[in-house]
């Protein structure tokens, strides 16, 4: 297993400084990501009722997972959000879209904060976006947020997300969208050599 400090991407934002990308730490990070996942603002997240030793197991299972994985996300060296990549072809969407070679699946959680820097969140899926592009085998970032939840819309369109369309998923009803490498870089203006 990898250690917690080990960053496995990195990315300097011109106006809000470093951020990074590490493993998560099932055991480690549990107390930290409970205290995220059940805040109210992560009521799309929909664990607002876990306990402690509910997060642990549901990080442990993706941390046993063959198709997905959990990530930490830091700035400035502290942890800031939580990212998760799956293969939709494997998990989340199978079945309702017709997956590609190069599709990646994923989800990312902000954590709460008391003094909110204006253009984080933007910056956060930014760096998400980014570290999954720096993988030269994914060529289209898939999504699945649920229809209501319309702040993520935004920010999925401003890194270059185009909704397809509703799928209904156990869950929730979501609003499937894609985004190509090229469209990621015209959308942010970074291009292959700095992602």
């Amino acid at each position: 297993m990898s250690t917690t400090t080990e960053n496995l991407y990195t990315r300097d934002d011109a106006v809000l400084g470093s951020f990074a990308i590490r493993p998560l730490d099932p055991f480690a990070d549990a107390e930290l990501l409970h205290g995220w996942v059940t805040h109210p603002k992560a009521s799309f997240w929909m664990m607002q009722d876990a306990s402690l030793p509910d997060v642990e197991r549901e990080y442990m299972k993706i941390a046993a997972a063959e198709h997905h994985d959990a990530f930490i996300g830091l700035h400035e060296g502290r942890p800031a959000f939580l990212m998760e990549k799956y293969d939709p072809s494997e998990l989340e969407l199978v079945g309702l879209y017709d997956a590609r070679p190069g599709d990646v699946g994923m989800h990312f959680l902000v954590a709460p904060s008391e003094r909110p820097l204006h253009g984080f969140t933007r910056a956060v899926i930014t760096t998400v976006m980014a570290a999954l592009f720096a993988d030269p085998k994914t060529e289209r970032v898939v999504v699945e947020p649920d229809v209501e939840n319309t702040a993520v819309h935004a920010l999925n369109e401003a890194v270059g997300f185009v909704p397809d369309g509703p799928v209904r998923k156990p869950e929730k009803t979501a609003l499937l969208s894609f985004c190509t490498r090229a469209q990621f870089e015209a959308a942010t203006g970074l291009t292959g050599a700095s992602i």
